[in-house]
């Protein structure tokens, strides 16, 4: 049966790459969620729904989540959004969530890594409520603890560190998480309530390359 698929923040930087590879390798129903999105997201128009919304506001929310299968958020939002995330798919029954979210949620990166981790990102402790808001218990939840991103073109290697493992890779492309969610909508049985690392494989230095 043909996937109804909903992206929440559908002009980010993972969208720009996921919503051609579902349309590409899946046979899903894509709904765009975005601000601007008519604008931002026109050359989507013929092949995709396109929503211009607002997160914040639960009416909207409510109206594209209706009939969904599967959602995917862009972004860990603060607090307050996630909690209207959550309850309004509550309110539209619909319990598959993909979140890109990011390492550390845990206390999990460890040795100098983690030593040039906490110096780059500072307080966390904000993202790391909202983050525990969305892996809410009543959702099918994947929580994405990716390392840091970049883009490279036809790299869309990637490895899972599973919860509780210590976290080691440094980085990841875009192109390979995006390569990820699309698995996930392939077959939504796939880390199912589990919050995973995602990292490039052989990348267990001090920091990303990039810097």
């Amino acid at each position: 049966m043909t996937k109804k698929v909903l992206i929440l923040g559908a002009a980010s930087q993972i969208s720009h790459y996921l919503i051609p590879d579902l349309l590409e390798q899946t046979d899903a129903q894509l709904t765009l969620f975005a601000r601007n999105a008519q604008n931002r997201l026109k050359e989507y128009q013929s092949k995709t729904k396109i929503i211009d919304g607002d997160w914040t506001n639960s009416e909207e929310l409510l109206a594209a989540l209706k009939g969904q299968d599967i959602v995917y958020l862009a972004t860990v939002p603060n607090t307050k959004t996630s909690e209207v995330i959550v309850r309004t798919m509550k309110q539209a029954n619909v319990k598959r969530l993909i979140v890109a979210g990011g390492l550390g949620i845990f206390d999990e990166v460890a040795g100098k890594f983690g030593e040039w981790n906490a110096r780059m990102i500072g307080d966390y402790s904000a993202i790391k409520e909202a983050s525990f808001t969305l892996c809410d218990k009543d959702l099918d939840v994947t929580f994405l603890r990716m390392s840091w991103l970049y883009d490279q073109d036809n790299n869309t290697k990637y490895e899972i560190v599973p919860e509780g493992k210590p976290y080691k890779g440094t980085q990841v492309t875009r192109q390979a998480v995006a390569q990820l969610i699309t698995n996930i909508v392939k077959k939504p049985s796939l880390y199912n309530n589990q919050n995973i690392g995602v990292v490039e494989p052989n990348t267990e230095w001090d920091k990303p390359s990039f810097y």
